[in-house]
């Protein structure tokens, strides 16, 4: 699962430096890290309008959409994707509840 997400990163890096006129990523890029995030914030309601109208192939479509832009985001940010999936790793078997109060700074 995961080496689809990580050819598609390196794909998403390859295609930043592209001319925007022929690559949606370079003119993503090209528009800016403001641009980057809204189109990243777009996709997640799209994905949430699709999970509750309760289409299925709708809502693949959608979490894929998501998927990809948040891999445009990280990539504008220099954060590798390996960074965050060992993040989840470190995250796994902890109550989601205990590793959010971990995270108070009250």
């Amino acid at each position: 699962m995961s080496d689809t997400l990580e050819r598609l990163e390196k794909t998403i890096a390859e295609r930043r430096s592209a001319d925007p006129s022929a690559s949606y990523v370079a003119k993503l890029h090209s528009r800016g890290l403001n641009k980057i995030a809204q189109k990243l914030g777009e996709e997640g309601t799209e994905t949430v309008i699709a999970a509750l109208a309760g289409d299925r192939q709708e809502l693949v479509g959608e979490a894929a959409d998501l998927l990809f832009h948040l891999l445009v985001l990280l990539g504008a940010k220099d954060v590798p994707l390996s960074e965050v999936l060992a993040e989840l790793d470190r995250r796994e078997g902890t109550s989601g509840i205990a590793e959010k109060a971990s995270r108070k700074t009250d």
